[in-house]
């Protein structure tokens, strides 16, 4: 069975219920927690009653520096809602492992940010060495993927559309509100994957819903495709997308034709004043609250609470 892992600035600590036991490790990153899968044994095992939850400042249980990949348009509700039609090619691109922040700290929206939007995602923490070159199957998860958290691949997309800019975008600070568990897997943990839902609202208003059987590119081949060029080490962390239900969605289709006529400045100018308009684009003081669990509750990451602010 899975276990639900909790970092503070005391150290690593083994969920149980509502209350955390800590792990007797000498552990600073998660890549030695990793490597120190006794001492999280013998804390689970513990008979000690543990600490409330609730009386702990939970950090981000991955630790940087780390390498933060993402995989693009990987849901077929996210395609249809960015108006791709066919195969979706798989694409990668790199966040900045500064822009991890805990899964109840503010994300802070830049003064020049107008669009700030919202992605719940998956992420795979690794437990190995990805090579180059490595053909990774379902059966061989394990051996590489140590565990898996909630996150958030917080963007802006004025940046990011007006760019191209899809590493500045998503790597200001807190634009990757990640945990509050790391959920260490057992192998026949992975067969459960698939029934993950990723859930996330703003306000109590839902906006997200999907399990994983909506992905395009899933883990074994996102991971193969990756080892092509990239590789990776225990700690590191890879994103695997997000459902459909983002703020930003593509122009109707009679919308896209008028615009395709326009000249390139006017063209933008006109789809910006529309997404000016969108009331789904986060501003301050909204709450954004996130949860990944199997309906059965096997795999439950935790839930996240994340207050938007300016930038002061």
């Amino acid at each position: 069975m899975s276990t639900n892992v909790l970092r503070t600035a005391e150290g690593w600590w083994v969920v149980r219920g509502d209350r955390a036991v800590p792990v007797a490790t000498r552990a600073v990153t998660t890549a030695d927690l990793i490597a120190d899968r006794e001492a999280v044994g013998h804390a689970v095992a513990s008979p000690e009653e543990g600490t409330a939850i609730s009386d702990l400042a939970v950090l981000p249980p991955v630790t940087v520096p780390c390498r933060v990949v993402a995989q693009m348009v990987n849901y077929r509700s996210h395609a249809r809602d960015s108006g791709f039609t066919g195969d979706i090619p798989p694409a990668f691109f790199r966040k900045a492992s500064g822009s991890i922040s805990g899964p109840h700290d503010s994300v802070v929206r830049p003064p020049h940010v107008r669009l700030l939007d919202y992605e719940i995602e998956l992420g795979l923490v690794m437990g190995a060495q990805l090579p180059i070159g490595a053909v990774v199957g379902d059966g061989d998860l394990p051996a590489y993927v140590a565990g898996v958290v909630l996150t958030n691949d917080v963007s802006a997309r004025d940046v990011q559309l007006t760019r191209t800019q899809f590493y500045e975008s998503k790597s200001y600070p807190t634009f990757t509100p990640t945990g509050p568990y790391l959920t260490l897997l057992d192998p026949d943990d992975f067969a459960h994957l698939l029934d993950l839902r990723l859930r996330l609202s703003v306000n109590g208003d839902p906006r997200q819903d999907r399990t994983l059987a909506d992905m395009i590119v899933r883990p074994a081949e996102a991971l193969t495709l990756l080892a092509r060029f990239q590789t990776l080490a225990p700690g590191d962390l890879l994103l695997t997308g997000t459902p459909g239900g983002t703020a930003l969605k593509a122009p109707p289709k009679a919308v896209e034709k008028i615009g395709a006529l326009l000249p390139p400045a006017m063209k933008w100018k006109a789809f910006f004043r529309s997404q000016a308009r969108n009331p789904r684009y986060l501003k301050e003081g909204d709450l954004i609250t996130a949860t990944i669990a199997t309906p059965n509750g096997r795999l439950d990451l935790g839930e996240q609470r994340t207050s938007v602010v300016d930038a002061r």
